[in-house]
């Protein structure tokens, strides 16, 4: 059987997927191919199910609930830190209200976050390499960074209003912040969608227990960040939370759906359905 998993073009979704790509992992019964999208692509194709295997954002899900569920493995959750909203010069949150922001994509976290975070906040999507340079020019007063972006806006001439995952972190009683999840496509039935989780939490596991290999295939889509920088990312998004969530992680999501409906940004109550594996 033929098993599709898409993921981001960036540095911590390629170490978590290096050992699925490279075929260090067992995938007896399955033929697996990887693909690479932009976070907002793979949002909008989930919608069809397009991918067997998906990276999406956790505010997406609240749309694709129906299509497919969660892996409590290969996800990124975020610390104490997250999207960060900059500008071009010195902005309160306050003097945003009402001003057009450059956003990542529709269904992303760090929109929603926003829009959490912002209340009555307009926004524009924008693509998420070009943001930073849309706000250096002037073209936004501000925008959400996402990806290598979170390191280098001061490099780009921006400057930080508000960390989304600060944010959170007061504002959720120090839970951590869900950004991206693995999804898995309900159709595929019980256990197929079970092997697809073990394949995904054996190859995360594979790169943590060799992180220099993993790095190595990591540089390559570092986008011009530096062997220290993409060390760093990478330890930020790859974790302890990442092999599995755990019961604070699963509060954090459904927390963040609430947190979504009550404003008026999802469509509806969600209750995440959680697939465990181990």
């Amino acid at each position: 059987m033929r098993i599709s998993i898409a993921h981001s073009p960036d540095s911590d979704d390629a170490f978590m997927f290096h050992a699925l790509a490279k075929g260090h992992v067992e995938t007896p019964g399955y033929e697996v191919a990887t693909e690479l999208g932009d976070i907002e692509s793979l949002n909008q194709q989930a919608l069809t199910g397009f991918y067997e295997i998906t990276a999406i954002s956790f505010h997406a899900y609240a749309h694709l609930a129906e299509v497919y569920r969660l892996m409590t493995c290969g996800a990124s959750f975020g610390l104490k830190y997250g999207p960060v909203l900059v500008a071009g010069s010195p902005l309160t949150v306050d003097q945003l209200k009402g001003q057009v922001v450059a956003v990542p994509g529709e269904w992303t976290s760090a929109n929603l976050l926003l829009k959490l975070a912002v209340p009555g906040v307009k926004t524009k999507v924008v693509p998420f390499m070009q943001i930073l340079n849309e706000v250096a020019q002037g073209n936004f007063v501000a925008g959400v960074v996402i990806h290598e972006g979170q390191l280098t806006y001061q490099e780009e001439g921006c400057q930080k209003i508000l960390d989304l995952g600060e944010w959170w972190f007061e504002k959720e009683d120090g839970l951590p912040l869900p950004l991206g999840a693995n999804a898995v496509r309900r159709d595929l039935g019980e256990k197929v969608m079970e092997d697809c989780a073990r394949m995904v939490l054996k190859s995360v596991q594979h790169g943590i227990e060799h992180r220099k290999d993993a790095l190595s295939h990591a540089m390559g889509f570092a986008r011009d960040m530096d062997p220290k920088k993409t060390d760093r990312f990478v330890e930020m998004y790859v974790n302890d939370l990442t092999l599995d969530y755990g019961e604070e992680g699963k509060e954090a999501v459904r927390r963040l759906m609430i947190r979504g409906f009550e404003a008026g940004v999802l469509p509806k109550k969600i209750e995440p359905d959680f697939l465990c594996v181990s």
